[in-house]
């Protein structure tokens, strides 16, 4: 058996899925193939047949190279960059590595090869995907939900939430680990007391309506809560609302108003953030609201508000026919 077949069987009886095993035979295809590009031991006549055999007999052909203990680190690098120079994403690039790093590890245990070549390779870093933000109208037919005396508890705390999530920018932990004190010593300035990430704390903007929402269930909260619980937000139990609990609720809220989007507590956040930006343009006032230690975390939503200056650009001006979209690459926003 090829230290190939060896290594898969033993993720196998890992427990490994059928698509993982695919995957890293996949990958390690990919590798071998440029091994043997490289290598001097193989007749352009066999490495040509490697290249153009099908998938299953060009693994039996991998199987018998034997050079394993002589990859070194520049290998690795040449696949890394002739991968590069394929246009695979980064994110498929270091799924690679990783198996890699996996097989290497597989030959160091059994005394086939006396370092692992992969494991001081990194990856190219993966560009920031862009937040899902919500527009204007969608949050909006979210939030503007009637809430009356035959409302139900529930239904007050859930509006109080979604309204504090979106007006303060608050990360859905934040909102759940909310205390009547400090958290809501500040309220009457318009304020709220959060602890983010890093056990720091901020104050947080809390705007009308999301003050009105919260001062309703604030009115409600002592019949429903336990004596001894300070959490602004409770369950059925009295206890502290846990974090799942917000989302169940966001959920049921976006499908009984008919969004037609999935919505999450981060992406109010997002919402939050973005048009609060694309009012202002005061990337330092949403860093400090959102509780982002670096200035390049809150960067992200400038291509946001890139993207939304380029559609309105796109349907408003009479010569704004252009074959290529406004880009984001060459925006830079130097930190003073």
């Amino acid at each position: 058996m090829s230290h190939l077949d060896a290594f898969l069987k033993q993720l196998r009886l890992q427990g490994k899925s059928a698509k993982t095993l695919e995957a890293y035979q996949r990958d390690l295809m990919s590798f071998g193939k440029t091994l043997i590009e490289l290598s001097d031991d193989y007749s352009p006549e066999q490495k040509e047949a490697l290249q153009t055999a099908h998938f299953d007999q060009a693994w039996l052909l991998l199987g018998s190279f034997s050079g394993w203990n002589r990859v070194a680190v520049l290998d690795v690098q040449t696949f890394v960059g002739q991968r590069m120079q394929s246009g695979i994403a980064a994110r498929s690039l270091a799924r690679q590595l990783s198996a890699l790093r996996t097989f290497f590890d597989y030959l160091l245990a059994q005394k086939v090869v006396t370092h692992n070549p992969a494991k001081s390779v990194k990856a190219p870093k993966q560009p920031k995907p862009l937040p899902k933000s919500l527009d204007v109208d969608l949050t909006a037919q979210l939030l503007n939900q009637p809430i009356n005396s035959e409302s139900t508890w529930q239904a007050v705390r859930d509006q109080a939430i979604f309204e504090l999530l979106y007006s303060a920018g608050l990360r859905v932990s934040e909102c759940a680990g909310l205390d009547l004190s400090p958290g809501l010593d500040a309220l009457g300035q318009g304020w709220v007391q959060v602890l983010g990430k890093g056990s720091k704390e901020r104050l947080a903007p809390v705007g009308t309506q999301a003050l009105s929402a919260l001062t309703a269930w604030l009115k409600l909260r002592s019949e429903h809560a336990n004596a001894d619980e300070t959490a602004v937000f409770v369950n059925h139990s009295g206890k502290r609302l846990g974090v799942r609990s917000i989302q169940k609720a966001l959920d049921a809220r976006t499908l009984a108003v008919g969004l037609p989007t999935k919505m999450s507590p981060h992406r109010l956040r997002h919402a939050c953030a973005t048009h609060v930006l694309e009012s202002s343009g005061d990337l330092r006032a949403v860093q400090e609201m959102l509780g982002h230690a670096n200035l390049s975390t809150t960067q992200i939503y400038t291509k946001l508000d890139l993207q939304h200056l380029a559609k309105v650009y796109d349907s408003a001006h009479p010569r704004a026919k252009r074959s290529t979209p406004i880009s984001n690459s060459k925006l830079k926003i130097t930190e003073t």
